[in-house]
C-alpha cells in the first residue's frame, strides 16, 4: 500500500470513529438522565444503543490494528503514530486525530461518571436489601408438632413446651 492510500483509509478510520464516539458521548448523556430518573425501561433502551454504538467503534479500531499490522507497524499507539509519520508527513491527519483522541478521552470520563452513579446506586440497593433481609436473619426451629417457632412467637402461638 502507497502512504496516500494509507492516508486516505486512515482519514476514513478517524471520520468514522470520531463521530461514532459523539454519537457515544449523546448515548451516555442520556444513559445519565435515566440513571438520575431511575427510569430502567429508558435505561435498558440506552444501554443497548450505547453497546451498538461501542461495537461500531471496536470494528473501526480493529480496522485500524489491522492497517498497522498489514504495514508491518506495531497495532499499539506508537505503531500508530509511526504509521501516521510515515502516510501523512506533513500532518494533515494531526488535528482530526487530536479531535478523535479528545472525543475518546470525554466519553471515558462520562462513561465514568455513570459507573459511579450506577455503583452507588447498586449500594443503595444493598445495604436496602440487606437491612430487609437482616430483620429476618433470625434462627428458625421447630416444635414437637411441627410449628415454627419464631413465626409462632411472633404470633403469639407458641405455646408447645
Amino acid at each position: 500500500m502507497d502512504p496516500q492510500s494509507c492516508r486516505e483509509q486512515m482519514s476514513r478510520l478517524i471520520r468514522e470513529e470520531t463521530t461514532a464516539l459523539g454519537e457515544l458521548a449523546v448515548l451516555l448523556e442520556r444513559e445519565y438522565t435515566h440513571l438520575n430518573a431511575s427510569d430502567v425501561e429508558s435505561l435498558n433502551v440506552a444501554m443497548r444503543e450505547r453497546h451498538q454504538c461501542v461495537a461500531r467503534i471496536l470494528k473501526v479500531d480493529d480496522e485500524r490494528r489491522g492497517l498497522c499490522r498489514s504495514l508491518g507497524r506495531p497495532h499499539d499507539l506508537k505503531g500508530l503514530e509511526a504509521l501516521l509519520g510515515w502516510c501523512d508527513p506533513l500532518g494533515t491527519l494531526a488535528s482530526a486525530w487530536a479531535a478523535c483522541t479528545s472525543a475518546a478521552i470525554k466519553c471515558r470520563g462520562l462513561n465514568d461518571r455513570n459507573g459511579t452513579l450506577a455503583g452507588a446506586r447498586l449500594q443503595n440497593v444493598q445495604a436496602r436489601l440487606g437491612m430487609l433481609i437482616g430483620g429476618r436473619r433470625e434462627t428458625v426451629t421447630y416444635g414437637p408438632r411441627g410449628t415454627c417457632s419464631v413465626a409462632a412467637a411472633r404470633h403469639g402461638l407458641n405455646r408447645e413446651a
